[in-house]
């Protein structure tokens, strides 16, 4: 017996197929073929070469037959029988193949007067269908031979547009009857390709081709649209751009059939629907996310700490903190780590270091910007029932990144405020939680997304308006302000260089003295952070360039006379410690946005009847430490207070136009409270800062960097702190360590004491 292997080829039982000789006698081997010689024929699943067949190539189900002809022209004969079982394959070394078969059966549900009417009417159909080319008397002879549904589909199989599975779905049909619709189908399908210009002759016909044309049509649009997408690909429709797009994306399968379904409305709708544009965008948004994971990358920490160090002065502890995280990062092998929140003064440096982070690690950087945003849809996206939905700044944001893992900033998370809308605050809770983010939902997509290898980065000013639940995820770093030697070596090394290049101004034709800088530092800015302090040397410039345009031949250098002379601005003048000293004026030290500096406690006895007048826009928190420190000096001065009895007591904090509160001038309101009573001097170059109970206890503060440097520039030479406060010194640069005497104190007699007043 004989076993062929065929591939792409319709087989079915009662049928008449023709091979060509040489390929049965691959199968035979050295035996040859011969008349009336059992035939198995199998059916391979991929189009492979004969010797490389393994026994998982083939389908479970052939087809037996007889070879009844060798034509001496090159073709056999084989007329099938029925079909059979394969319930073993084995290859031979010479290739060819035996075979375990049993019969199987055929459930003959079709009527034989139905079966011939279909036959009937489908070789009517293949006659008037060869009936239109010139070899009709020839296909009309084959056609004649025809004495079964499935040998006109066995004849016509080779001319099929159908892929090898639809074949052998039809030898596998055990319903005669349901495999007589399925090669029905097929073949009108085919017939009707050639004239779809032809009507039924009957009225059952006529539904039956009307169903057949229909679908033969739409799969000839299709491989002619295909042919003209080849041969134009500036021309192909925009589903078909989305249909490929969609397949190429590597969607996770919620997204792929949400894009899918979207597809369909948008080729059913048509470009001239209303709803098209719509459609079209959201398909345009989500096949341009980077729905795949990138692979994570070792990171070499030497070449991420020279970065960090070329891009920004200083700043150690920040740049070991992000060391840390890339070293973390390469030991567990992930894309992300803990939420940072970078918290400090304007212009320090915030913002750009995450820049320098993303290159360090070689990502792609994004920006995203929060302030003053009060909608949740801005974070988690409009949903697109809405006229004008978008997505929310987050996905907006991955998706102008171009990849899932970039490092993405997102600034001023105090600015965030809250609405009828909702509460964007909350909506970053699922953004920043490392738990939720990787199935994280924007509404406008309306399909879940993977945040999970996004490396976030938060910055603020100050984290006193940051919702408790958000400031939980996130690890706060504080950034302290830059000391003059700081801000002097960033000019020298940063902002003159960036400056001249964006001014078109050469180190030839110009040179900014140190000198020059240290007086744009001092007399110019009064920042913690350096964005000032570039405005002024950007300012500078374009007023030299005009100098230097005039005369190209002459180089300007810049000494602090020329600062002096071509700046427009006044020098801000920082507030300095009093040249007159007077009992119950004491110097204390306040934190704002901007940096530290000194704040002046003013006292004044006046004629009255008990008074307490407190002025200078003091907040609740600073008028209680005011009340605290009042009753705080009645008990450790009771001579002295009784003199209050009959006088009015004035308390006034300077610039009352600036709102102040807080409660780290305790002591000093108390010191200059005992300072006024016992009319004792206090020394104006000793500041102080620290909250007080009224049990006299100092107890700790925050800013505590700022405010020595605050003090530093006015002239301080001494200040009081809390003992809880020790700590903190290690944020505190050396320089203004050096030039400052810093006394820890546990209670407010401690200080007291060390002035003599007690």
């Amino acid at each position: 017996m004989l076993v062929a292997p065929v591939y792409n080829m319709i087989l079915t039982p009662d049928a008449t197929l023709y091979f060509q000789t040489e390929q049965l006698r691959k199968s035979a081997g050295d035996k040859g073929i011969t008349v009336n010689e059992k035939i198995i024929l199998i059916v391979a699943k991929e189009n492979e070469k004969f010797h490389e067949m393994t026994e998982k190539s083939f389908y479970p189900i052939g087809v037996a037959g007889v070879i009844t002809d060798i034509d001496p022209q090159g073709y056999a004969v084989v007329k099938t029988r029925y079909r059979v079982n394969l319930s073993s394959v084995e290859i031979n070394p010479d290739h060819t193949i035996q075979l375990e078969i049993s019969r199987r059966s055929d459930i003959d549900d079709l009527d034989k007067d139905v079966e011939k009417e279909k036959l009937k009417n489908l070789l009517q159909e293949m006659q008037d269908y060869a009936s239109g080319f010139e070899w009709a008397q020839a296909a009309e002879y084959y056609i004649e031979q025809v004495d079964t549904i499935g040998m006109a589909a066995c004849m016509l199989s080779p001319w099929l547009k159908i892929s090898n599975e639809e074949r052998y779905e039809i030898l596998a049909e055990d319903s005669i009857a349901k495999r007589t619709e399925l090669i029905e189908k097929i073949l009108y399908d085919f017939l009707e390709v050639g004239r779809i210009t032809n009507e039924a002759v009957s009225s059952q016909q006529k539904e039956y081709q009307q169903m057949y044309r229909e679908s033969a049509i739409k799969r000839q649009i299709e491989h002619l649209q295909k042919e003209l997408d080849e041969m134009h690909p500036e021309n192909v429709t925009d589903v078909q751009k989305f249909a490929q797009k969609i397949a190429d994306s590597g969607m996770n399968e919620t997204a792929r059939k949400e894009a899918e379904k979207v597809l369909n409305r948008l080729r059913q709708e048509g470009k001239e629907s209303a709803e098209s544009g719509i459609l079209y965008d959201y398909l345009d948004f989500v096949t341009s996310l980077s729905w795949k994971k990138e692979d994570v990358e070792h990171i070499n920490l030497e070449e991420a700490r020279k970065i960090l160090d070329e891009d920004h002065y200083g700043l150690k502890k920040v740049k070991d903190r992000i060391i840390q995280q890339i070293a973390v990062m390469n030991l567990k092998k992930q894309q992300s780590g803990s939420i940072i929140l970078f918290v400090g003064a304007p212009g320090t440096g915030k913002t750009s270091i995450g820049k320098s982070i993303a290159r360090a690690l070689g990502r792609e950087y994004v920006r995203v910007s929060l302030g003053g945003v009060h909608d949740e849809s801005d974070i988690r996206g409009h949903r697109r029932t809405y006229i004008g939905a978008m997505p929310g700044r987050i996905m907006d944001g991955i998706q102008k990144s171009g990849v899932s893992n970039p490092v993405m900033v997102l600034d001023e998370v105090d600015k965030l405020s809250a609405s009828y809308n909702g509460s964007p605050a909350s909506a970053l809770l699922e953004v920043l939680d490392p738990e939720q983010n990787n199935t994280f939902t924007d509404h406008y997509m309306n399909v879940p997304y993977d945040l999970s290898d996004v490396l976030f980065i938060c910055t603020a000013n100050t984290t006193d308006t940051i919702p408790e639940p958000l400031l939980n995820r996130m690890e706060v770093i504080q950034f302290t302000g830059y000391t003059p030697l700081e801000k002097l070596q960033i000019a020298k090394e940063h902002l003159v260089p960036r400056s001249m290049e964006s001014m078109g101004v050469s180190e030839d034709q110009m040179e900014i003295e140190e000198a020059a800088l240290e007086t744009l530092i001092s007399d110019y800015t009064m920042e913690a952070g350096v964005r000032g302090l570039r405005k002024h040397i950007d300012t500078l410039c374009r007023i030299l360039a005009v100098k230097i345009s005039e005369n190209p031949d002459e180089k300007v250098i810049v000494t602090p006379e020329v600062v002096r002379e071509e700046m427009e601005s006044r020098p801000v003048q920082h507030d300095e410690v009093l040249p007159d000293p007077k009992a119950g004026v004491v110097t204390g030290l306040a934190w704002t946005p901007v940096g530290g500096e000194i704040l002046y406690i003013e006292t004044l006895l006046t004629e009255g009847k008990g008074n307490v007048i407190i002025t200078g826009q003091l907040g609740d928190v600073m008028q209680e430490s005011a009340k605290i420190a009042l009753s705080l000096v009645k008990s450790l001065f009771p001579e002295e207070a009784k003199i209050l009895q009959d006088r009015d007591l004035h308390i006034h904090v300077p610039a009352g136009a600036v709102p102040k509160d807080g409660p780290s001038a305790g002591v000093t309101l108390t010191t200059a409270l005992a300072s006024l009573l016992t009319e004792k001097i206090v020394d104006p170059h000793i500041a102080m800062t620290g909250e007080v109970a009224l049990r006299g206890a100092v107890t700790p503060i925050g800013g505590l960097p700022e405010k020595l440097m605050a003090a530093e520039r006015a002239g301080v030479t001494k200040v009081f702190i809390p003992n809880a406060n020790m700590n903190d010194l290690k944020d505190v640069a050396q320089e203004v360590k050096d030039k400052i005497e810093i006394v820890p104190v546990t209670k407010v007699t401690d200080i007291l004491e060390a002035l003599e007043i007690i």
